[in-house]
């Protein structure tokens, strides 16, 4: 038999969880704002952002990402560009366990 109220708490538990995993990333990083670094490594269990650079720092590498922060901390956009140029954009969820997975 299924029970409303238990799959009730069990949703609010996972909601619970995913939210004060995003809310650790929005605490740092201004929601919305482009962030840059020098390197982005998808594959970290659990997933850090590292040390934010100036526009001025990374400008002169071959390579470097955005970052921008959104909805909520729930999800990033990674921006990668090379020789200064825009190369593609990757949207990716930010997991309850502070993972990351590909939209």
């Amino acid at each position: 038999m299924i029970y409303p109220s238990k799959i009730l708490a069990a949703l609010l538990l996972f909601v619970l969880s995913h939210v004060a995993g995003a809310a650790e990333f929005a605490e740092k990083f201004m929601l919305g704002t482009p962030y840059y670094f020098n390197d982005f490594d998808p594959g970290q269990r659990p997933w850090e952002p590292g040390q934010s650079l100036s526009f001025e720092e990374v400008f002169k590498n071959y390579q470097y990402y955005e970052i921008v922060f959104d909805q909520g901390g729930k999800s990033i956009t990674v921006n990668r560009y090379l020789h200064g140029s825009k190369e593609n954009s990757e949207t990716y969820l930010v997991l309850q366990d502070k993972s990351l997975r590909q939209e």
